[in-house]
Formats: C-alpha cells, sequence, structure tokens
C-alpha cells in the first residue's frame, strides 16, 4: 500500500482516554499519532501536565472489565508487578454517614494500581500495537479544516523542543482527530473560530479539594481488606480513601467539599484525618512512615459539554473522555467513562465508514454518560451548600439511596448490589427489582420494627413503581 492511500487517525493527548481511543483506532487506521506535551514512553513516575497523577484514580469495575477486553492479559500483568487486588464489596472497608456496610464479595475486581502504574501499563500495551506512533513534548495549537470548514483534516502542532523552548509549526495531516485533552480541551474555542456554536456546557460548583501522600506502614490496619474508605455526608462534608498500592505501599487521598479542603503541613494533614468520621486512618497513620510531602489539588465544579446538542459539528473530529464530561472525581468515575468512551468509538468504526460525530456523541451521552452523571448529580445536591435546583425527582432519588446505605450497613446482599451499581456493573434498576427492593425497605426499617430477616411474600403495592419513577 503506498503512502498516499495510508489511513491517519489523531489522537490529541496520550493519557488513558487518549490511549484507549488509540486502542481501537489501531484496528481501523493504518497509522494512530498520539500527540502530548509530556514525555511518554517509558515514564513509570506522575507527568508533568497530569497533576491528577499525584492521586488516587480508581478505575471502577465496568472499567477493568473493558480494560481487559481491549488489552487481554492487562490485569495479571498489573497484579505481577506488584499492584494488589480485592473485590470492591468484599475487600473495602466502606463507610456511609460514619457506619460501616456490610462486606460481601461480588464479583468486582479492584485493580489497587497508583495513576502512574496503571498509565504505564496501558501505554505500553498501546506503544506496541502495529501503526501506533507518539509524537512526544508537541504542544497542540489548533485544527486544520476544508475551506468550507465542514471537515477537520489535520491538526497544527509546535514542537517544544526547540532552541528557545519552541521548535517550527507544522500541520499533521488527518482522516480523524479525536481529542482527549482532558478538562483543558480547547475544542469548544476551535469550534467557534471555525464558524460553529459554543458547545453548551453544564456545570455544578461543588469546591472540592483533596491532599494525596504515600505511607510505609509499620502495622497492618487492613486485616484483609484492601482499603478503607469513609465517605463524605451531608452531616460530615469530609472523606478518605486509604488504600494499598504498588510498591508495597499505601495511599491516602482525603478530600473535603465547599471550600473546606485538607491543609498540606505534615501535623494538619494528621489532624484532618482525625476529624474523619471513623478513627480507623487516623490510628494507621500513627504507625506509618511518610513516603513524600502531602500534595493539594482542586476540583471547583463538575463539567459536562453536551456535544450531542449542538445543531452542526465537523466531520472527522470526536473529543472523549474529560474533554467531554468532568465527574466529581471522588465516585472515580473518570477513567471508566473514558474506557466505554472508547467502546463507542469502536462501534463507529465497525463497517470501516468515517464516523458520524451526531451518531457518535448521542451513543457516549446515551450509553455511556447519561447514568453516571446523573448518579453523580444528585449525591452532590445531597450537600445542602451545593447549588443547584432539587427537584421532585432528585430528592425521591436521595431518599430511595439514603435508605439503600442503611439497608447495606445490615445487609450484604444489599451492599454487594449498591457497589455493583457504583462499580457502573449494573444499572440503577437493579436495585428496584421486587426481591432486591423488598430487602433495600425491610432492612432500612428502624431496627425495632423489623424481625431478623425479610418478608418473603408478594411485591410492596405501588412502592417500586413511584421510586423507579421518580430516580435517575
Amino acid at each position: 500500500m503506498g503512502d498516499a492511500v495510508k489511513t491517519r487517525a489523531v489522537v490529541l493527548g496520550g493519557s488513558i482516554a487518549g490511549l484507549f481511543a488509540a486502542r481501537v483506532l489501531a484496528d481501523a487506521y493504518d497509522e494512530v499519532l498520539i500527540v502530548d506535551r509530556d514525555v511518554l514512553v517509558g515514564v513509570e513516575g506522575p507527568r508533568r501536565h497530569c497533576p491528577q497523577s499525584r492521586h488516587i484514580n480508581g478505575l471502577l469495575a465496568r472499567g477493568q472489565r473493558v480494560m481487559e477486553e481491549l488489552y487481554p492479559g492487562i490485569t495479571e500483568q498489573l497484579f505481577a508487578d506488584g499492584v494488589p487486588t480485592g473485590d470492591l464489596a468484599g475487600s473495602v472497608r466502606w463507610y456511609f454517614n460514619g457506619s460501616r456496610l456490610r462486606q460481601r464479595h461480588a464479583g468486582l475486581v479492584c485493580v489497587a494500581a497508583s495513576r502512574p502504574k496503571l498509565e504505564h501499563h496501558i501505554r505500553e500495551r498501546t506503544r506496541v500495537l502495529p501503526g501506533v506512533v507518539f509524537a512526544e513534548r508537541h504542544d497542540i495549537l489548533g485544527l486544520e479544516a476544508t475551506p468550507d470548514r465542514s471537515r477537520v483534516i489535520g491538526v497544527r502542532v509546535q514542537s517544544l523542543d526547540g532552541d528557545d523552548g519552541a521548535g517550527e509549526e507544522k500541520v499533521i495531516s488527518a482522516d480523524l482527530v479525536v481529542d482527549a485533552t482532558g478538562r483543558g480541551s480547547r475544542t469548544p474555542i476551535w469550534l467557534e473560530a471555525l464558524g460553529y456554536p459554543r458547545v453548551e456546557e453544564e456545570r455544578t460548583k461543588i469546591g472540592l479539594g483533596y491532599v494525596t501522600q504515600h505511607y510505609r506502614l509499620t502495622a497492618d490496619p487492613y486485616h484483609g481488606d484492601l482499603s478503607i474508605n469513609p465517605v463524605a455526608s451531608p452531616a460530615l462534608p469530609r472523606g478518605a480513601i486509604f488504600t494499598k498500592t504498588d510498591g508495597d505501599r499505601v495511599e491516602l487521598t482525603t478530600y473535603g467539599i465547599l471550600g473546606d479542603h485538607p491543609p498540606t503541613d505534615q501535623e494538619g494533614l494528621y489532624a484532618w484525618v482525625k476529624s474523619l468520621a471513623v478513627p480507623d486512618i487516623y490510628d494507621a497513620l500513627q504507625h506509618a512512615e511518610p513516603l513524600d510531602e502531602p500534595v493539594a489539588f482542586r476540583f471547583p465544579t463538575t463539567l459536562r459539554r453536551r456535544y450531542e446538542r449542538m445543531s452542526r459539528f465537523p466531520d472527522g473530529l470526536l473529543v472523549t473522555g474529560d474533554a467531554v464530561c468532568c465527574f466529581n472525581p471522588v465516585y472515580a468515575q473518570g477513567m471508566t467513562v473514558a474506557a466505554l468512551g472508547a467502546l463507542v468509538i469502536r462501534a463507529q468504526l465497525h463497517t470501516g465508514a468515517v464516523p458520524d460525530p451526531a451518531q457518535y456523541f448521542a451513543d457516549l451521552a446515551r450509553e455511556v454518560i447519561d447514568q453516571p452523571w446523573e448518579m453523580t448529580h444528585t449525591v452532590d445536591l445531597g450537600f445542602p451548600g451545593v447549588p443547584g435546583e432539587r427537584t421532585r425527582k432528585v430528592r425521591v432519588a436521595q431518599a430511595f439511596l439514603r435508605m439503600v446505605q442503611t439497608a447495606a450497613t445490615r445487609d450484604g446482599v444489599v451492599a454487594a448490589a449498591y457497589m455493583r451499581g457504583a462499580g457502573l456493573v449494573d444499572g440503577p434498576e437493579a436495585l428496584m427489582r421486587p426481591a432486591m427492593l423488598a430487602r433495600i425497605l425491610w432492612n432500612a426499617l428502624p431496627r425495632g420494627r423489623r424481625a431478623q430477616e425479610p418478608p418473603r411474600t408478594r411485591r410492596p403495592a405501588g412502592v417500586a413503581e413511584k421510586v423507579k419513577a421518580s430516580a435517575p
């Protein structure tokens, strides 16, 4: 095949979303070029232009399954490289509203890799695919389009390795460009410059701030568990994830919302951890050696760009990952949604035709983003200081969620089902099936008003229908 007829896809951004996109594109294009400002190949530590790589980044159970589908055997490779594992429902010590959930294995594989370790393995598996090439240390300047601006045909880039730190600009031609540059994506601005309307954006101000530090423990607080996770609640909007990770280390990310943020001085951080709803983590840190300094990160708002609502969009351009939707990172949905987004791209490439952006964005919204976005939005609005409309639908969903969390502290079956939903393995309808709903309602009753076992009688009349109609 001559060079003139070779096809090329260009992926902007070499982080997790970009790598997942490159993986599926490699099956359809002769060349897949990944452009990024950082050095990528061979890097095993945090990257300069990926500040969240210094913090806990969770891959939900559904994300792990998609990752394994795209890179067969990668899960075992991670475990062989010292990454701990467990079950999201059976090996994690969850606390909601200060109460511990019952633990029960639910077939939800946890991959407790640090962000750099996970990214390194995915990058190495992507790098060896035929046709995949990395353009490292390049700034992305803009899009190239046809004269009528109906189609994107390439990108303008500039090397960062010139004598004065900036090399010559050049255009990389492409049959398809995929923007995976994250929250700071400039696609909305580039589209306006090409004469397209500005994409509609939805934001919720949550004022999240978190601090991460790594430790070596001299005593084991886990007793067979993988992680200790007290979740923030309206009564105490502070939480933490305290997990085993690679390198025989433990990783702590502790957070607060609405401007109540953890300090980065060591003494202040310990005092903050002591204020959490349960003492487990503070007690463990009395037997811990810090391996680095506490590092802070601020996340002021969630963000969703509604590309599916645009009346016009150029051919030859797709957007994926955080460049489309940034969830509250506490719920660890970002990487999993990026993986699921890659499957939507793959479906668009199945026939060999050029992807249709309108169909892609519609499928991405409906099949991937809508459910977790509604889920996190509902939870975020449970905090009184978070601005937003508490519609009847939201209030009913919040009331049902409180019942589920209460029931999950008493019934491992409910807890496992709840975690399957949180892990994006099951949809919210799984909690509303008659047998499960009866279990939830029974276990949510005050202890003095219920027997030891839930009744095995007919479906509660009307309750399931009311919840189902109001839940997101």
